[in-house]
């Protein structure tokens, strides 16, 4: 069976914006919201007749009209979007003001009230939290990367060390087996050279 539909409101820049929805997180999804605007006071379900008629009469779009007005709801508003960023450029120019109703939080308008801007900073308090922790994990990443480094570092450093004296033993015992093979040869030219003399005499 259908669930009943239910006309929710809220703003979003320069708009008001309705839709008949069976609920409100998909009257979030049809906004296309990243947060839920119902629990931050920024959205909520309307009774106003007029509203309803036209959400019902078209369930599923998101309507529209100029925040602040009380021109009827449709799929196009009647003001440009032009026009209404060109009010914004100049309200820009005065003092910033909070919003009615609002008060502002790290640059971010939140409804009045202790409950909304304990909520809004409870979640700043998350977010906050969550970028440290992802740093120290980041940090104690690179700790780690760069004490695999050192220890690489340091075993190739010692290995070659123990290469070179190796590589130096073998060179000074090579150099002691060649004085070795000279000081044979030069005494078997000795013996062979009395060898063959000898031979000779014996012949004659």
């Amino acid at each position: 069976m259908p669930r009943k539909l239910k006309a929710f409101t809220t703003t979003a820049g320069f708009f008001d914006l309705a839709i008949a929805a069976p609920s409100m997180k998909a009257a979030l999804t049809a906004w296309g919201a990243e947060s839920n605007l119902f629990h931050q006071g920024f959205a909520r379900e309307t009774r106003n007749a007029a509203i309803i008629e036209a959400t019902m009469a078209r369930p599923g779009v998101v309507l529209r009209r100029p925040v602040g007005t009380d021109k009827a709801f449709a799929e196009t508003a009647e003001v440009s979007e032009r026009a209404l960023v060109g009010r914004a450029k100049k309200r820009t120019r005065k003092k910033k003001a909070e919003m009615p109703g609002h008060v502002v939080r790290n640059g971010t308008a939140v409804p009045r009230g202790h409950e909304a801007i304990r909520d809004f900073e409870k979640q700043e308090k998350l977010r906050a939290d969550h970028e440290r922790r992802e740093e120290e994990a980041q940090e104690r990443e690179n700790a780690r990367r760069e004490k695999a480094v050192s220890a690489a570092a340091s075993a190739l450093q010692e290995a070659e060390a123990a290469h070179k004296l190796k590589v130096t033993a073998i060179e000074r015992e090579r150099a002691a087996l060649d004085r070795k093979a000279s000081a044979e040869e030069r005494s078997w030219a000795r013996k062979k050279d009395r060898l063959r003399r000898a031979l000779r005499r014996a012949r004659q």
